[in-house]
């Protein structure tokens, strides 16, 4: 029987289930702001902002860089469907600082031909990419 100090968490990807498991308290970005889901919350659901998603689990945290998505928040469960998702182990540095350096470079320059919502969504997700190596 489930424990009313937790919930069951699924994050999946279209390549992969990435996370399965119980936890105390998931944190993520949303469309809306930043927002942190204990047991019994009430059923919503949200479009998700890239940034950094904090797992708790008893005694321990864990995190990963969440690009974009849906999340279903119930009481006893919260699902979330990723289009990309990474541990910090599965990011290159390297790779996201250049990342950050183009978005960066190009909502600088503001060419006509420049999507800005684009780019800044790239620079949102190399940065989370970057948070979570920190």
């Amino acid at each position: 029987m489930a424990d009313k100090s937790d919930f069951l968490l699924r994050i999946i990807t279209p390549d992969r289930i990435f996370y399965e498991n119980r936890a105390d308290m998931v944190e993520f970005n949303t469309t809306e702001g930043e927002i942190g889901v204990l047991p019994g919350h009430i059923p919503m659901t949200v479009i998700v902002k890239p940034g950094v998603l904090y797992i708790h689990e008893t005694g321990e945290e864990k995190k990963a860089a969440l690009h974009a998505g849906f999340a279903e928040i119930l009481p006893e469960s919260v699902t979330i469907l990723a289009e990309v998702i990474e541990w910090p182990s599965e990011i290159n540095e390297d790779r996201a600082k250049s990342a950050m350096e183009r978005a960066e470079r190009r909502l600088q320059n503001k060419a006509p031909n420049t999507d800005i919502a684009k780019a800044e969504t790239a620079l949102q997700r190399a940065l989370a990419r970057i948070q979570v190596l920190k």
